[in-house]
């Protein structure tokens, strides 16, 4: 079994957007999801849902309209978060380039 580390990052947006895809014949873990108000001056909202791709593409909020304030990093999962392959992560936020998501994963083939 071959373990790599890999990041993703998004520009969030106020249309839901993929942030991380994991890829076919893999598991991943996830091990933070950091989202940071890059803004100076207003607060924001930031939403993270898990789309089951073995289950007729479920949808789960991870996090649901939560509140950054300006100037603030907060993270959005305690503990890891395993993904199957298909199975992906899609956020937006309540305002355009006020939030950058990142995303670290250990990807298992």
């Amino acid at each position: 079994m071959t373990s790599t580390f890999k990041n993703a990052r998004l520009a969030v947006t106020t249309s839901i957007e993929t942030v991380y895809t994991c890829p076919s014949a893999t598991t991943a873990i996830i091990f933070m999801a950091q989202a940071a108000n890059v803004n100076g001056v207003n607060d924001s909202t930031i939403s993270l849902q898990w789309i089951d791709s073995s289950n007729n593409n479920n949808v789960t909020r991870l996090v649901d309209i939560l509140s950054v304030q300006s100037g603030i990093s907060m993270g959005l999962i305690d503990g890891k978060m395993v993904l199957e392959a298909g199975d992906y992560l899609q956020a937006k936020a309540s305002a355009i380039n006020n939030i950058e998501l990142t995303i670290s994963v250990l990807e298992l083939t």
